[in-house]
């Protein structure tokens, strides 16, 4: 019932939203394609065409929109180097052999496209950056604490089933990237209540990557970690928090999990795991495809059709992101694609600078977050075909938006939000503030 409940009423929210609001109607959207309520109440919630009722409002409302505005600063050519990527990707579906599954990639990919567009033309303030944040901390927050209660009820369903269409490798994916983005929203929330349930649901992801048994989100997770703590401010309170939060993964990560983790690199007389040398076969097929295909690649969504010629099941997917999408889309598609995350997290990274001079000190926060969570996707993308995840083009879809609001100068700044002396001066007579680098 609640399942039924919460469907409809942000089907209707995000449909009522986004006709005057199309940045309310994009936080329905992201809410649906997160949380999935077809995959987590199949139970209660027939299938409907709930997503698509809240992209067609908020498209409407985008039309007749005065708030939107197509000067989007240096967030728009991020958001360029995507559509490129689009573009070339419809190109080559005309001459793909399997035209039916060519065009499915490039209309799964427009449904990205369109709100991630939509999304940067409405964020004028630092505001919706937090109430984009948040929206996807709490929902995929929510996917977690289902998926613990499956796990501590005695069902594994991560690991078994996965969650939707993803497999326990793509849904730890999806996990990891939210899980940077979360950990910083504790790091910097103005209230106790905000911190304690940021911080919770980050433990929640966490403990849900570890127990999916997805070496690729395991290693995904350690390189969040990694830039996590290369990024936090320099300041005891923060080091305590990364301590506290790296204690508690190790501690969850049991002898079962370290052992499936290890097996990935074992390799001595033959020993390495048949999966993870599976992977490695899929890759070097992939690395022949672009060697023979280096322009237009073999076509979007051909490699499964192709797969057979190589010795794999029909519909075999290459486990690799990055190596799929060069097999398919040549090596000008694998450019694209790997630029948009690249450009967005080196810009990102460059907001955070030392004598970087921000309007909003939340800009600084957003561009960390963004960098840790793609820092552990890009690496994760290795192991895992996710062409349509949905979630890191949200969470670039945040730098975007702090990117456009530090190009514009108008993140207005937030009220009660307290760095510290240390960490800001003020600037001449403007709201501007010089922040600490984090690196």
């Amino acid at each position: 019932m609640k399942g039924l409940l919460f469907t409809y009423l942000v089907t209707s929210g995000g449909v009522a939203g986004g006709l005057f609001n199309p940045f309310y109607g994009l936080l329905a959207y992201v809410v649906l394609a997160i949380v999935k309520p077809e995959a987590m109440w199949p139970w209660a919630v027939t299938s409907g065409r709930y997503s698509l009722a809240v992209a067609l409002a908020m498209m409407i409302g985008w039309t007749y929109s005065k708030r939107a505005t197509f000067q989007t600063g240096s967030g728009g050519t991020v958001l360029g180097v995507l559509l490129a990527f689009f573009a070339w990707a419809g190109f080559g579906a005309f001459f793909a052999p399997n035209q039916e599954a060519a065009w499915l990639f490039i209309e799964t990919f427009a449904k990205i496209i369109i709100p991630i567009f939509i999304g940067l033309t409405t964020i004028d303030s630092v505001a919706k950056l937090k109430q984009l944040a948040w929206c996807i901390a709490i929902t995929q927050g929510y996917v977690a604490f289902e998926m613990n209660l499956y796990y501590f009820q005695g069902y594994n369903t991560l690991a078994t089933e996965g969650f939707g269409a993803l497999d326990n490798n793509s849904a730890a994916i999806a996990l990891v990237t939210a899980l940077g983005l979360t950990f910083f929203l504790g790091l910097h929330a103005e209230s106790l209540f905000a911190k304690g349930l940021a911080f919770g649901l980050a433990a929640l992801m966490g403990h849900a990557v570890l127990f999916s048994y997805s070496r690729g989100g395991m290693m995904a997770m350690l390189v969040s970690g990694a830039a996590a703590f290369v990024m936090i401010p320099k300041r005891p309170r923060h080091y305590f928090a990364f301590a506290v939060a790296a204690c508690m993964g190790f501690y969850l990560a049991g002898a079962e999990v370290r052992e499936r983790f290890a097996s990935s690199f074992t390799n001595q007389k033959g020993e390495r795991e048949a999966s993870a040398q599976s992977r490695v076969d899929l890759w070097r097929d992939c690395w022949d495809v672009m060697q023979h295909h280096p322009i237009m690649g073999c076509g979007p969504n051909q490699w499964p059709v192709i797969a057979p010629k190589y010795g794999w099941p029909a519909g075999k997917e290459a486990h690799s992101l990055w190596m799929q999408t060069g097999a398919e889309l040549g090596f000008p598609g694998l450019i694209l694609l790997a630029g948009f995350y690249l450009l967005c997290t080196t810009r990102c990274w460059m907001l955070t600078w030392k004598r970087t001079v921000v309007s909003d000190p939340w800009l600084i926060v957003t561009a960390r977050m963004v960098v840790v969570s793609l820092a552990g996707f890009s690496v994760a993308a290795q192991f895992v075909s996710l062409e349509a995840l949905e979630i890191p083009y949200y969470v670039a879809l945040l730098g975007c938006g702090a990117l456009r609001l530090h190009s514009q100068g108008t993140g207005v700044r937030s009220s009660n939000f307290n760095f510290g002396p240390a960490n800001c001066e003020q600037l001449n007579s403007t709201p501007q503030l010089q922040l600490e680098v984090s690196g």
